[in-house]
This record gives structure tokens, C-alpha cells and sequence, in this order.
């Protein structure tokens, strides 16, 4: 004898409510890469955005380093990585140059990837050791300019820093000799060493140069850090050059919206959280949060950009 539907419509979503249950997401830890290496401005800001992130998830977000290939083997394990959610990166700028200097590129910024959101940008600049001969960057350019190719300077990457650094070259007509790094620590170690002359790289030199062992001569920010008022910007010195390279949060290819939504809402609260803010504080670098869909749009534009800066600057192909 049939049931009557009201019955049945009960039993029906009692069997239907476990399999919500175990699709609820998240049910398990969610891995998020940092393609650098620990300790870096990077490592701990995106430690501190994931700690926060997963008290609102209900689930561990466990972080790992993949340091190596210009902060690009998070987007490498992102293209083959199921889009469960389950899988994400830290997304920097090499993403969308590291294409634009292939001939075959390994994938596509905008098609391969789920853009989630973009959380801060960066503060950073070139400093020297203490016991450097030049007081300024004019005093580096002059120097360079006296001694084309003899001067060279570390960047956490190839490709990465370069950039800035280049352009400068461009505008000021110097010649010097990027030494590519993996990532921020190595490259300030090699300073502190003296196996380079400057480094070029993000605020993770901030505390050193607070504590004297290091000296910033120009940031490439649009105004000057906080932290740092006496340290002019590349742009008050007469050189255009403007770096702040905001970065984000992406997903493989695919991934459900609401899963999306879920995280997307997780790391909003953690980035304005001010746990993490003091973190930012620390390293100068401001919020630059954006929304999936502006993420997703703005990817399609640092796309262009990436391709006129590889050709412009003829950085090397590979």
C-alpha cells in the first residue's frame, strides 16, 4: 500500500539529511601553499590570515612552504589539484609573468584557476649593510652608472623583485646584475654576508633596519612607510617605478560557488581581524582586500600587464 506523501516527504528527508551532512563543507583540514620560504614577510602574514581563517571555517588550515620558481609551484600544484575546496594557494604576481615568459606556458592565469580573494599588498624597497658606501639610491645609481655590471643585487626570485629593479635601470640608464633567490631569507642572509651588494625585497627587512642592521635607501611603494618616514619613495627621487604587488587567495579551476563563498567569507573576517593587522603593521604592508569577482577581473588585467612588462623589459625567457 503506497504511503501517504506526507510521510514519505519525512522519510525522504531523513535520508537525504547524512548526505548534507557529510557534503557540508569543510568536513577536514584545508592545505593553503606559500611558495616561499619560512620566515619571510609572505610566510608570516599568510600564517596569521590562515590561523584566524580557520577558527571561522570550523577546520585546520594547514600551511605549507613550496619555495622555488618565482612563487609559482602553488599555482603548479593548484592546476592538478581537485576543486574541492580542499586545495589552495597564495597567489603572487609570478603567476601571471611566468606565462608571458614561456613559450609553451604551463597554465593559464585566468582560465586555470579560481580567483577567491585578494588580501594586502606589499611594502618593500632596497637596502644595504650598514657599512655601504652609499647614503641614498642616488648615491647607488651614480655608483652603478660609474661601474655598469659590476653591481648586483638580490631578489627572493627571479622575475620577482627584478621587475622593480629593472625599471629603475630603464628610466635611471644603468646596467646591473639581478642574483635570484629563494625567497626573502636567503636573499637578506646573502646581504648580511656581503655575497651581494643590495637587496631588493619586500618589508621582511623591516625589523633588521629597525634594529640597525640593515639601511633602507628607497621603497617602492606610493607613499612611505609608515615605520620608515625618512626613507623617500623611488617616485619622490624622479624614478616612476611603483611596486606594491597585491596578492591573493585562488583555487584549482571548478570549484563550487558556495564553497568559494565559504572561504571567501572565512579570510575577509581574518584579514580585517585585528590580530592580523598588527601583523600588517609589522611589516607596513596595507589591506587590499577584493571580492571574488573583482579578483577574478582584476587577474584578467594583470594578465595584460604582465605581457607589456616581459616585453618592455625583456626579462628572460625560459
Amino acid at each position: 500500500m503506497p504511503l501517504p506523501i506526507a510521510r514519505r516527504a519525512l522519510l525522504l528527508a531523513g535520508l537525504a539529511a547524512p548526505a548534507l551532512a557529510q557534503s557540508r563543507y569543510p568536513d577536514r583540514p584545508v592545505r593553503v601553499f606559500v611558495p616561499w620560504t619560512p620566515g619571510g614577510a609572505t610566510d608570516i602574514q599568510m600564517r596569521s590570515v590562515c590561523d584566524i581563517a580557520q577558527r571561522h571555517l570550523g577546520q585546520p588550515i594547514v600551511v605549507e612552504n613550496r619555495p622555488g620558481a618565482s612563487g609559482t609551484l602553488g599555482a603548479v600544484a593548484l592546476k592538478d589539484a581537485r576543486p574541492d575546496g580542499y586545495t589552495l594557494s597564495q597567489m603572487p604576481n609570478g603567476v601571471f609573468r611566468m606565462p608571458a615568459m614561456q613559450a609553451k606556458p604551463q597554465w593559464d592565469p585566468v582560465r586555470d584557476f579560481t580567483w577567491i580573494l585578494r588580501l594586502v599588498g606589499y611594502m618593500g624597497g632596497v637596502v644595504v649593510r650598514p657599512d655601504a658606501p652609499w647614503r641614498g639610491l642616488p648615491d647607488l645609481v651614480d655608483h652603478a652608472r660609474a661601474h655598469p655590471g659590476r653591481v648586483n643585487y638580490g631578489t627572493p626570485g627571479a622575475n620577482t623583485t627584478e621587475v622593480q629593479m629593472q625599471t629603475l635601470a630603464k628610466l635611471a640608464g644603468i646596467e646591473w646584475v639581478p642574483v635570484p633567490f629563494r625567497g626573502a631569507a636567503p636573499n637578506l642572509q646573502a646581504l648580511l654576508a656581503g655575497d651581494i651588494h643590495v637587496s631588493a625585497e619586500t618589508s621582511a627587512w623591516a625589523d633588521m633596519a629597525l634594529e640597525g642592521r640593515l639601511r633602507p635607501l628607497a621603497v617602492w611603494t606610493g607613499e612611505r612607510a609608515k615605520r620608515f618616514p625618512e626613507v623617500p619613495t623611488f617616485r619622490e627621487l624622479g624614478w616612476d617605478v611603483l611596486g606594491e604587488s597585491s596578492y591573493g587567495i585562488a583555487g584549482p579551476r571548478g570549484m563550487d560557488p558556495e564553497v568559494v563563498r565559504a572561504i571567501h567569507d572565512a579570510f575577509r573576517a581574518a584579514v580585517h581581524d585585528p590580530q592580523h593587522l598588527a601583523v600588517l603593521a609589522r611589516f607596513d604592508m596595507p589591506v587590499r582586500y577584493l571580492g571574488t569577482e573583482d579578483f577574478a577581473n582584476e587577474a584578467v588585467l594583470l594578465m595584460e600587464e604582465a605581457r607589456r612588462i616581459v616585453r618592455e623589459l625583456g626579462l628572460k625567457q625560459v
